[in-house]
């Protein structure tokens, strides 16, 4: 969409993910990423952490389900989305805004750790009309060894780039 904020945030949660579901049945997860700055202090020659952003931010559907099942308090992610600001009235009556993310993508950083990628079985949300494609032409799948993962031809050994 024209005109919206998109930032990509590094950081870590500060809990597990909350899913909910609204009236309607709707999936809607809720957590807050905490990203601190790093600096070098070349006087104290060491590292100092900055002030740190606690940024809340949502998902919504399936993708909630996923984020729920998938993310833990303490992981480091990275997630990119568009910056959402609503105002509200608090118990005082005072007038207050907010600015939350709405996350677009989200994933496990790979910095300091490691992760092993499962694709989500499909649900009913996407109807599907073709069959299920063959493990051959399933992009996730681990390649045969009748199937090079070069794709075969006269590429020796060599990799195509």
């Amino acid at each position: 969409m024209t005109g919206e904020t998109v930032i990509t945030v590094v950081g870590n949660l500060t809990a597990d993910p909350e899913l909910r579901y609204t009236q309607n049945g709707l999936a809607v997860a809720n957590f807050t990423i905490a990203s601190t700055p790093r600096n070098f202090d070349r006087a104290a020659n060491e590292w100092k952490d900055g002030e740190a952003l606690f940024l809340r931010a949502s998902v919504w559907r399936e993708f909630a389900e996923h984020v729920a099942g998938s993310l833990t308090k303490g992981m480091r992610v990275m997630a990119q989305g568009r910056l959402r600001q609503r105002s509200y009235q608090d118990r005082e009556g005072n007038q207050r805004t907010a600015i939350e993310l709405e996350v677009d993508e989200i994933g496990p950083s790979l910095r300091y750790a490691t992760a092993q990628v499962t694709r989500a079985a499909a649900s009913g949300g996407a109807q599907r009309t073709n069959a299920a494609p063959a493990a051959s032409e399933e992009p996730w799948a681990t390649p045969s060894a009748e199937a090079p993962a070069w794709g075969g031809g006269s590429f020796g050994d060599d990799t195509p780039f």
